[in-house]
């Protein structure tokens, strides 16, 4: 899960999904990266079990599997600020 979490676009899709479930497209707008390039870290992402997907319509909506993944990555991105 650490290796899955050690790439700075997926802390920043980590921190997305803590504020809900969320689309690519909306992922894609939120922080300005391509659409291929969001979709391969969601796969990381799902592969190492940090997130799934769940169909919305032609749609899928990812979230996090487990709150607790957003208090470490948010707990580990506080600390890199103060250090």
């Amino acid at each position: 899960m650490l290796r899955a979490l050690s790439a700075p676009l997926r802390i920043r899709i980590v921190t997305e999904l803590a504020e809900g479930p969320r689309c690519v497209h909306e992922l894609v707008e939120t922080l300005e990266a391509p659409q291929p390039l969001i979709s391969q870290h969601l796969r990381v992402l799902r592969g190492a079990g940090v997130v799934h997907g769940a169909r919305r319509g032609r749609e899928i909506a990812y979230s996090l599997i487990d709150e607790h993944i957003a208090h470490i990555v948010a707990d580990a991105v506080s600390h890199a600020r103060e250090g």
